[in-house]
């Protein structure tokens, strides 16, 4: 259970959460302020977008940066989506806002913005968090605050830093609220939603959550490790006999023989070899990214032998990691999108490589959750790119039978523009679908059909089965 003690007068052991708005140093219109004009690089648009900071704990001078960008069409009908990076650690601005679902992407080198012709935002008002702090420009004015960081830590601020934002958004208040996430926010998620829903108890608290989505989410342990390595051993990546020791010696549950951690370390430096998350795609050959200091992915597997989970550093690279790195530590970019007067700025990274090293609790399965949600109503999907080896369909298949649930439509193709994107199926209280030849990040190999799908998931109706 997620830690979080609520008194009328706002004051909790994470932060505030206080119904009246909380002037802070942004004025009492926090959101006119907050605006974003004059961004370079960016493309024209006839909608608003706003960003900049919302403190969680005043105290602590705790305060997470968001970036904000109203639906295309008739904002005012349409619901508002929260979505969330993992990691934990890496930035849902550097990856989901401009990498994969936003209406601007990073341009070449870092220069400036193209526009993202299948951009969420043509569904939904789009909310992107950095969290927690420490993530891309949110930070803490507390030093010690960064050495308790883990999944409760996380939820708490995040359901804090909601409550200030319809403080300065009052009229999303009321509105239809879904999250949505990738990786390491498959527990992120889960976590927050059911933090919402308990709270909602308190009529002054109430959130209209309805719902989430979640995309190649870790979700347990047990299952993510055995879907892993049987994933790499079906397409290839390790041998028989690597999968045969892992077979007979590992039973994922804490538990680790030598033999078990040998041959999972070998699984390991077989994806150094290759991106893990889109086996079937180049790497990126700038020199940044073959910087053995720099890479990530290398990086996350060698934090990650014998019992340790591999982090999830992102998503999908060549090269856009690079690209945004050099945009979001532009003077006039941060000036632009309110963390910096453009003289005294913030260094910004894509992850925060020191986050997910000291990450202090992480929930071993969120399939509870899971089960509590389903049974209070909420609609619940979940999808996977079949091509990406760190948390590989295989995985989420384990994690999902696990549920028992009752299968109310049989798997089954579903299309976008007359062609088969992949397959899915439903069950009582959950959808759960592929996305064909998509690697770990969907959105960025998948724009067009994620939109569809998306779309399919607001209006709560089945992907499209018909060609």
């Amino acid at each position: 259970m997620v830690l979080f003690f609520f008194m009328w007068w706002g004051v909790g052991v994470f932060g505030v959460v206080d119904p009246v708005l909380v002037e802070g140093r942004h004025g009492s219109r926090p959101h006119v302020d907050h605006q974003v004009t004059g961004l370079p690089g960016q493309p024209s648009v006839g909608f608003k977008h706003y960003s900049g900071y919302a403190t969680v704990h005043e105290e602590n001078g705790r305060a997470l940066f968001y970036w904000f960008f109203e639906a295309m069409a008739r904002p005012e009908d349409k619901p508002l989506v929260l979505w969330l990076n993992g990691g934990p650690g890496c930035s849902s601005v550097g990856y989901g806002a401009t990498q994969e679902i936003g209406p601007f992407i990073v341009d070449f080198n870092g220069q400036g913005l193209k526009f993202n012709p299948y951009s969420w935002n043509l569904e939904a008002n789009m909310l992107f968090l950095e969290s927690p702090v420490g993530v891309g420009f949110s930070y803490s004015n507390t030093t010690s605050d960064y050495d308790i960081l883990g999944d409760d830590f996380t939820a708490n601020d995040t359901y804090t830093f909601l409550h200030k934002w319809f403080n300065m958004f009052p009229s999303y208040r009321k509105r239809s609220f879904y999250i949505a996430g990738e990786s390491y926010a498959g527990k992120y998620v889960p976590e927050l939603a059911e933090l919402i829903y308990d709270m909602n108890k308190y009529p002054s608290l109430y959130i209209d959550l309805k719902g989430f989505l979640l995309g190649n989410p870790e979700t347990s342990d047990v299952h993510d490790w055995q879907g892993l390595v049987d994933y790499a051993w079906s397409h290839a990546v390790i041998s028989d006999e690597t999968h045969e020791v892992i077979e007979k010696s590992c039973d994922f549950n804490g538990t680790w023989s030598n033999d078990c951690s040998q041959a999972v370390d070998e699984v390991l430096h077989q994806y150094k070899q290759i991106d893990i998350y889109s086996l079937y795609t180049s790497l990126c050959t700038n020199s940044s990214s073959l910087n053995p200091v720099d890479n990530r992915r290398n990086i996350m597997l060698k934090k990650s032998s014998s019992s340790m989970m591999p982090r999830i550093m992102g998503g999908y690279d060549p090269c856009l990691d690079d690209y945004a790195k050099v945009f979001y530590n532009r003077a006039e970019v941060q000036k632009a999108l309110h963390v910096s007067d453009g003289h005294h700025l913030r260094s910004w990274g894509i992850c925060n490589y020191d986050i997910f090293e000291g990450w202090i609790d992480s929930k071993p399965s969120v399939l509870p959750i899971y089960k509590k949600l389903i049974a209070a109503g909420l609609r619940i999907w979940v999808y996977s790119g079949d091509t990406d080896g760190r948390v590989p369909v295989l995985s989420t298949r384990y994690s999902l039978s696990n549920l028992g649930l009752p299968i109310t439509n049989s798997w089954r193709p579903w299309y976008h523009q007359k062609q088969v994107s992949g397959w899915f199926q439903e069950y009582q209280g959950l959808t759960f679908a592929t996305f064909r030849g998509a690697g770990h990040a969907v959105p960025i190999f998948k724009p067009s059909g994620s939109l569809a799908f998306f779309a399919s998931f607001l209006a709560g109706e089945s992907p499209p089965y018909e060609r």
